[in-house]
């Protein structure tokens, strides 16, 4: 079974140096670009994110430092990365909870701005949880009937991640071949950020998912403790999720009036107690 395009949809997969969204950082992404008629374009590129690699992520991948050092950064590959996905869906595995946050982070980091706005996530993970509660190695075994090779290496997991899909897509009728489908199917709740710190309630209100304000709307707690958003954007929160709440903030300031001929004269007679 072939996806039932409307644009391009990028599946793709991040080793990173660890799960910390908003500090940790990308060792090696791949990203593999179906297109509506078909086609296929990938890229796979090892990244040198300028910190010590942990030992336990190390343990994980089998990227060391060494491997990286001589890489471009995420910063120098960000213009590419950006390119191949700009007019696609995303979809990945675990990808709603930490691999679009963790690009979006990085994307942000890299100058470049990005957001959901118009496209549609599919997370084959949550998929492959509410039809089976497996893990990636376990599904891929499951729905294609095969062994992982390479399971922890991106380019594996990316490939593997989409051949998964189609045999889901294949597997269960109740599921239907389109990305809007897919996307609500695949998430698990609406956010209004990435990392799942602001949420969106049943009156499609941003609340807070965390902290003494769990729950209660951000305009309200804004309005209540005009300081809160002053911490949060100096706190140790993912870049996207202060982007959001600057937009929230924005929007709940009146535009300034503009200022006739006659209360410019007005408002300089008063300061300058001209008469």
């Amino acid at each position: 079974m072939n996806l039932d395009l409307k644009k391009p949809i990028v599946f793709f997969d991040l080793e990173t140096t660890g799960i910390n969204i908003a500090t940790d950082k990308i060792v090696e992404i791949a990203i593999l670009k179906v297109f509506p008629n078909g086609n296929k374009e990938s890229k796979t590129w090892l990244v040198n994110p300028e910190m010590e690699i942990p030992q336990g992520s190390i343990d994980v991948h089998g990227i060391t430092n060494e491997k990286v050092a001589a890489e471009p950064t995420f910063k120098e590959l960000a213009p590419q990365v950006n390119e191949m996905i700009a007019d696609s869906d995303l979809a990945g595995f675990n990808s709603n909870r930490f691999d679009i946050p963790l690009l979006a982070e990085e994307l942000m980091r890299a100058g470049i701005d990005f957001d959901m706005k118009n496209r549609k996530a599919i997370d084959v993970q949550v998929i492959f949880h509410k039809k089976e509660q497996r893990t990636l190695s376990a599904g891929y075994q499951f729905y294609c009937g095969r062994e992982l090779e390479g399971a922890h290496g991106a380019e594996a997991d990316t490939n593997a991640t989409y051949e998964i899909l189609l045999a889901q897509l294949d597997k269960y009728d109740d599921i239907e071949n389109t990305v809007d489908a897919l996307s609500e199917y695949s998430t698990h709740g609406e956010r209004a950020d990435f990392a799942g710190f602001i949420l969106m309630n049943d009156q499609k209100q941003e609340i807070f998912s965390f902290g003494k304000y769990k729950g209660r709307t951000v305009e309200e707690v804004f309005k209540e403790n005009p300081g809160y958003n002053n911490w949060m954007q100096n706190a140790d929160f993912p870049l996207y999720t202060k982007k959001v709440l600057n937009e929230i903030k924005k929007r709940m300031t009146p535009p300034k009036k503009k200022m006739s001929d006659a209360e410019k004269l007005q408002a300089l007679q008063q300061k300058f107690n001209l008469r």
